[in-house]
Formats: C-alpha cells, structure tokens, sequence
C-alpha cells in the first residue's frame, strides 16, 4: 500500500484490503475509515478468467496492436438492476462481493491483455506476433450506481487519487510492465458499456504511442533550445491567460492552443514530477478540488451532462524520466447540446484534426460554468 494520504484526514493512509474472486481475479477495497471488515466471499460460479490475448505488430504504423476476441462477449449497457460494478445484494451477484464500498479496484473480467497465457510457453512468437501481456483492471469510484465523479465530495476525489497512486505503483513493479495508463471513459458517447462510475488501468508492455510520441517532442525541443518543452507550454499560457481554467497554488489547468477536441483540458502540476507517487499532500488535495470544479463545469456549460475521456500521462516505468511530465487531460467529443465532433475522414484517416470550437471560446465557456457554480 502506498503511504499516500486522504485529504480529509491527512497523514491518515487509506485502508486497503486485497481478496480474490470466484475465477482466482484479485478485487481490492480502499476505504477512507478503518473497520470495515471486507471479508465477504464471491458466490458465483465463473470459469477462469481469460488468459489469452495477442499483439500483431503494424509495419505501417510500427505500433502493436491488441487483439483481444473474447471481449466480444462482454456486458453491455446491462439496466441497473444487472450492474456489475454495484454491490452484492441478496441473489444480485456482482464483481463486488461487499454490500457496500468507498472505492475498489479489481481485475477486468474481460480483460485485453493479460499476464498469463497458458497456451504458449515463450513471451515472443515471432517478429509479428507477441503474448498480449499486461494487466487490466477496474476502478469503481463509488457504489452509488447513479452518481459520477462530478456528484461525489473532494475527499472521495483524494481517494480515487490514492488508489491510481497505489496501483501505480504495484502494476510498476510487474516483471515486463512498461507503462501505467489511468483512464475514465464516461458517457455512452464515448462507447461506455457499463454506466456505473468507474473508470480503468492498462499496465502496458510498452509505451503507448502517444506517450512516446510526446517524449520524443520534448527531447526534440530540449536538443533545439536547450529548456524544457513543459515548462514552456505552461509559461505561454499563463502568458497568454485567454485559455487558463485554473491557477492555484500548485496546479494549473487551461485548454492547449491547439485543441483537439471541442473542449480539452490539460492539468499540470507547477512543480516538475514525472509520475502521480511523486505528488505531495498539498499537491493531492489540490487537485482533488480543482478536478471537481472543472467536472462541474463540463456538465453545465452545455446544459447537458458532458461525455469524456480523462487520462493520465505519467513516465514509462523504465528509462529516462527526463523528457515525461505528470499531467491530466480531458477531452470531450460533444460539441453542442444535441452534436457530437466525429472523427472523420481528415482526422481518422489523415490523422489531421478539425476542431469546430475555438479554444478560447470554449475556455471561457468553461470560465462562465466555473464560475457560476462559485456564486
């Protein structure tokens, strides 16, 4: 367990208790308060978890990409009676054993890469095709099958903040991990195919593309100039203030000039650290307020509740840190009340983005919603 801290009650680490699920899957409860006892048993009758998943390197590209066919057969949008992320009750059996949980992390039932993979004894099959080695899991941010991370208190927020932390740091010392990946999907916009609030992790057996892609640019930039590409990002916006959403004490937020997406928020820490163990008590508690304002605010700008994508790009796992910086973007396709930005032709096929809002616009859309949720 990590010795991270609850925002409500600081120095206090959270408790965290590790059982295991009726096909051999570990599930773990993060609980704010010490004395509930998490000893209930999963009585389902499941088949073994998955074990076998492949990566098929694309030349074109030079990127691996996850075959996983057995995700075919997995849950989908099922009423909230059938949810699986709620708690047990009664003969409603889920993934969650207990009655009730502050916070729990268990492996992905259909998960798209995985450590074991008993039908093949080497790791490499050949220069095409590997093991599709990692480990997915779950994370469930609250029991309440109708809230969401915009709903929940701060200190549920510095929770969730401990329990990436806690995973980072586990998933990290994994023989053949190369990168921890935090994610949140959230909306059907998006492809969500459970509803409850949860969000995932991939612990990836190499750098994601966009994440090496982000380290070569600020090698790039460090070689040209001789400073470092983050800080200098961070000094133009602050800079130019048009696109700023926060500036607080030890986080920043603001929309990049050259968005993406309709609405797309980065979060930065002002201090230089690569990876979310790196972050102080202060810094935590920061952010668990911050990232609840900007949540807010996504969901009354338009009036309607806003579909996202939040991630976490940290350092690989190996290798120089030098060239990766902590931060938290989010992005949203949804660029009206009843209009989605799809990726067309330009941007899927070309990979050259189109975005139909300007970025200053939409920041101080975002401005006006954070704002009024303060009055």
């Amino acid at each position: 367990m990590s010795t991270s801290t609850s925002p409500d009650h600081p120095g206090a680490a959270p408790v965290k208790v590790v059982r295991t699920l009726a096909d051999g899957r570990a599930i773990i409860y993060f609980d704010a308060q010490p004395g509930n006892v998490r000893d209930s048993v999963d009585r389902r009758e499941l088949e073994d978890a998955p074990t076998h998943t492949e990566l098929r390197h694309d030349p074109l590209a030079d990127q691996w990409v996850v075959v996983a066919g057995h995700r075919q057969a997995r849950t989908f949008l099922p009423p909230s009676s059938e949810c699986p992320l709620c708690p047990t009750h009664g003969d409603q059996l889920t993934e969650i054993p207990e009655g009730d949980y502050d916070v729990v992390v268990f492996e992905n039932r259909f998960p798209s890469l995985t450590q074991h993979d008993p039908g093949q004894d080497a790791e490499v099959y050949d220069e095409r095709t590997r093991h599709g080695f990692g480990r997915c899991e779950v994370v469930c941010f609250t029991s309440d099958h109708g809230s969401s991370l915009a709903n929940v208190p701060a200190e549920r927020i510095g929770l969730v903040l401990d329990a990436w932390i806690d995973r980072t740091l586990d998933l990290s010392a994994i023989d053949g991990v190369e990168y921890v990946f935090i994610f949140e999907n959230r909306g059907v916009e998006i492809g969500v195919t459970l509803s409850h609030p949860h969000g995932q992790i991939y612990a990836y057996p190499f750098v994601p593309p966009r994440d090496e892609q982000i380290r070569t640019s600020a090698r790039s930039f460090h070689d040209r100039t001789g400073t470092d590409l983050f800080a200098h990002i961070i000094e133009q916006e602050v800079s130019d203030a048009d696109r700023v959403l926060y500036d607080g004490e030890h986080w920043i937020a603001f929309i990049p000039r050259a968005a993406r997406w309709p609405f797309e928020i980065q979060l930065f820490t002002k201090r230089a650290i690569s990876r979310l163990p790196d972050l102080t008590e202060a810094e935590k508690v920061e952010f668990a307020t911050m990232y609840l304002r900007i949540l807010k605010a996504l969901d009354s700008t338009l009036g309607v509740q806003m579909p996202y994508i939040a991630a976490w790009h940290q350092a690989p796992v190996h290798g120089d840190e030098q060239f990766s910086r902590l931060f938290l973007e989010i992005f949203s396709l949804r660029r009206a009340p009843g209009k989605l930005k799809y990726l067309a032709g330009s941007e899927s096929a070309a990979a050259v983005w189109i975005n139909d809002i300007c970025p200053e616009d939409a920041a101080q859309m975002l401005r006006d919603a954070m704002g009024a949720s303060e009055e």
